[in-house]
């Protein structure tokens, strides 16, 4: 990790920033340049079947076949992302997360194989954590093609959780959940006081409501925002044209039901 004494600028060589999607791809492209904009990564890929021209220069396009659901998205990331990665880490994002706040990078983070936002629901130590933001060792992306790893979804849980046990044994090492709070907020954790961020419901706080509403308008795909409807809907209610944005809100919530 180097930051330039003139210019305090953030650079990270071991680090590639990676995203894989074929939903919400222009939505994605945002969040990458979210994280470029605070940061330099050796590299920063997008792998999609999506055919899309990035603005930013900085992007890599890496074709892939379509991800069809959120089980092939846990498919990829365990059984080909490593074959990408030269890294020693890769930084994972998705639409609804990115780097915030360089000035949070803490060198520390790159002394584990796996860090992401904790998850406050576990109390046996087995907390660390959320994939959608995630620093992870090219190490533990090979330990994951392993035959004695059993790929499944949610592929966090799994490398978390189910399989967290294993991964030590490999002498794989997973950040406490203080350094992962400072990493990254996502169900515990304040956003603004981290690195980066995962979820939707604290996009309208850190972006401003009127920039979330502009990456709303692209999406393709809005099953991630169900569960925190409410609380989306409340924040982006307030302020300017907030009336107006709720109903649109509430009358895709609707069109989605149908669906």
């Amino acid at each position: 990790m180097v930051v330039s004494a003139s210019t305090q600028r953030l650079s990270l060589p071991d680090v590639t920033l990676c995203a894989a999607t074929s939903v919400n791809v222009q939505a994605t492209l945002r969040a990458l340049e979210a994280s470029l904009a605070q940061a330099d990564f050796a590299a920063c890929l997008l792998f999609t079947d999506a055919d899309v021209r990035p603005h930013h220069p900085g992007i890599t396009i890496i074709p892939i076949q379509r991800l069809a659901s959120a089980q092939a998205y846990s498919g990829f990331l365990l059984g080909r992302l490593a074959d990408h990665v030269e890294t020693s880490h890769c930084l994972v994002v998705q639409w609804d997360g990115h780097v915030l706040d360089a000035r949070h990078w803490d060198p520390a983070f790159l002394e584990h194989d796996y860090i992401g936002a904790s998850w406050p629901q576990f109390s046996d130590g087995h907390d660390v954590g959320n994939g959608g933001f995630s620093l992870r060792s090219r190490r533990l992306l090979q330990a994951c093609q392993s035959p004695r790893f059993q790929q499944a979804h949610p592929e966090d849980v799994l490398i978390g959780r189910t399989h967290r046990a294993w991964l030590e044994s490999q002498g794989l090492r997973f950040a406490p959940r203080s350094l992962a709070d400072c990493f990254s907020a996502e169900r515990a954790g304040n956003p603004l006081a981290s690195f980066g961020y995962h979820g939707v419901w604290h996009m309208p706080r850190v972006l401003g409501v009127d920039r979330f509403w502009e990456i709303y308008r692209t999406l393709d795909g809005r099953s991630t925002i169900r569960h925190d409807f409410g609380t989306v809907l409340k924040q982006v209610a307030q302020g300017e044209g907030g009336v107006g944005r709720a109903l649109q809100l509430l009358a895709d919530r609707v069109v989605d039901v149908i669906k």
